[in-house]
Formats: structure tokens, C-alpha cells, sequence
């Protein structure tokens, strides 16, 4: 069993930053991939950003628009999302999540989830 924790989230003016964290509290963490997702009011669960276990490889949904970076710890089974310039659009609880095995970005191919955190950007 996985347990995940996010942190980092808050309030925020359009043009700021936050940086999202997630404690993962589970054996062999370089087994998982990793993944961040967000879901706003009203809409689906969509796909942020994921990465890989150990390769360093790293993919962002198209709308990021190389303002998120995803990043982790092995050393401290953690995560993290690096979020600059926020937009409106990108209010949303954030969501991390883990699979024993390669990253994806599918929703349902993650095992593993956390409760997540709120972020809102104000305009």
C-alpha cells in the first residue's frame, strides 16, 4: 500500500509561483512513476505533468506551456511540481499520484492517489 501526501498549495495572484510537494510513504520508491494531475470545479480529472523513475525523463500536458517543471527526491520519496506564472485557468485541487511502473498520462493507470491541495490563482 502507497500513501501519498501533497503540500504547497494556497492562494496566489496571476503571475505567481507555487511549488506543490508529495511525501510518498511506501518501500522502493524508484518502482513508481510518478504523476500530477488537477481537476477544476465541474470538469474531469486532467493529466499536469509526469516523470519518470529514475531516467530523468519528464513530459507536461500542452497547456503548460513550459511554465511547470515536475521533479523528485529518491533519496526523500518525493515529488514535486514547480508551477510559475499562473493563470486563472489553473485553479484546480492538484492531485499526485503513483503506479509500480513506467509514468503515464491516463488517469486510470494510476494506483495510487492523494487527497490533494487546493490552488487558486486570483485575477
Amino acid at each position: 500500500q502507497v500513501q501519498l501526501v501533497e503540500s504547497g498549495g494556497g492562494l496566489v495572484q496571476v503571475g505567481g509561483s507555487l511549488r506543490l510537494s508529495c511525501a510518498a510513504s511506501v518501500s522502493s520508491f524508484v518502482r513508481y512513476g510518478m504523476g500530477w494531475f488537477r481537476q477544476a470545479p465541474g470538469k474531469e480529472r486532467e493529466f499536469v505533468a509526469r516523470i519518470a523513475r529514475t531516467s530523468g525523463f519528464r513530459y507536461y500536458a500542452d497547456f503548460v506551456k513550459g511554465r511547470f517543471t515536475i521533479s523528485r527526491d529518491n533519496t526523500k520519496n518525493t515529488v514535486y511540481l514547480q508551477m510559475n506564472n499562473l493563470e486563472p485557468q489553473d485553479t484546480a485541487v492538484y492531485y499526485c499520484a503513483a503506479r509500480e511502473g513506467p509514468s503515464s498520462s491516463n488517469t486510470d493507470s494510476y494506483d495510487y492517489w492523494g487527497q490533494g491541495t487546493q490552488v487558486t490563482v486570483s485575477s
